[in-house]
């Protein structure tokens, strides 16, 4: 069943580190099944704590969501957003 993970972004804290992240995260993907759904496009917060952006993926499945996440490839450009911003990120699970 289709899963999606959904990283939202709470505060920028460190720019520089952000822009290692994003170098380093794209590459990750390959060999990964994913679909962008959103990419920090506009936003409207209509319940809870503000965010400043939000990302969408689709996968075909919860573990190949997992896979992608927990690749070593990930792993290694993840590191740079814990340094560069606040997020929640979560896997649902879609119909």
């Amino acid at each position: 069943m289709v899963a999606y993970v959904v990283f939202t972004r709470e505060k920028m804290r460190n720019p520089e580190e952000y822009e290692r992240y994003r170098e380093t995260s794209r590459p990750a993907a390959a060999g990964h099944p994913l679909k962008a759904l959103a990419l920090y496009g506009k936003h409207e917060t209509l319940e809870g704590a503000a965010i400043e952006g939000a990302v969408i993926l689709e996968f075909p499945t919860i573990e190949a969501a997992k896979a992608y996440y927990y690749s070593p490839a990930y792993q290694e450009a993840v590191r740079h957003r814990f340094l560069a911003a606040d997020y929640r990120v979560f896997i649902v699970e879609g119909l």
